[in-house]
């Protein structure tokens, strides 16, 4: 007589997870439904020119910031002392993704993204969903989300200036028990 091994449930998916595709559900009948109105209010031929004006201003807006990404990482390589302020591309970047996007919805959302104003709102709310999820009490493996945001600060290094410093862990030899008087050169910054 064989035994069997009782079925280990699957760990419950999150809210997230669950509302989800329900989410992406209902804005892609939006933008369908938008697009027919403004295409019976237009034309199809506005709508179309609409869409390909998006497109070629999200490319541009995404050029832009890796433009100003790339020379702001030129500019750490050459001076890593340098007080670089952050560039911000990354909302610039979802921006034009957005506007890449086909649809009117897409569009809008794209455009909060760099107005000043609701750029600030969506960043303050992006640090809110991301302090949520650090301190999500799921347990490992359960939010995937979660997990990689509590990688992300297990790997860094705080310092009070936020500067990140490289360097290497040295045992010392075996045998030494005794207190290091060797000589090292004061570290500079």
């Amino acid at each position: 007589m064989t035994q069997q091994a009782t079925p280990v449930r699957p760990a419950p998916r999150s809210r997230l997870r669950r509302v989800l595709p329900l989410l992406i559900t209902a804005w892609l009948v939006l933008e369908i439904w938008l697009l027919t109105v403004v295409a019976g209010a237009a034309g199809w031929f506005t709508v179309l020119l609409l869409l390909v004006a998006g497109v070629f201003a999200g490319g541009s807006l995404i050029k832009r910031a890796g433009l100003k990404a790339l020379s702001a990482a030129i500019e750490q390589s050459r001076d890593p002392q340098s007080q670089q302020a952050q560039t911000g591309t990354s909302l610039t970047v979802l921006a034009g993704l957005l506007l890449i996007m086909p649809g009117f919805l897409s569009d809008l959302l794209g455009l909060t993204l760099l107005l000043p104003p609701t750029r600030a709102l969506w960043r303050a709310l992006g640090r809110r969903f991301t302090r949520t999820a650090l301190r999500s009490t799921a347990r490992p493996g359960s939010d995937a989300f979660a997990d990689a945001m509590r990688l992300q600060e297990q790997m860094r290094i705080h310092r009070p200036d936020g500067k990140v410093i490289q360097g290497e862990v040295v045992d010392p030899p075996a045998g030494r028990t005794g207190p290091d008087t060797d000589y090292r050169p004061p570290i500079t910054g």
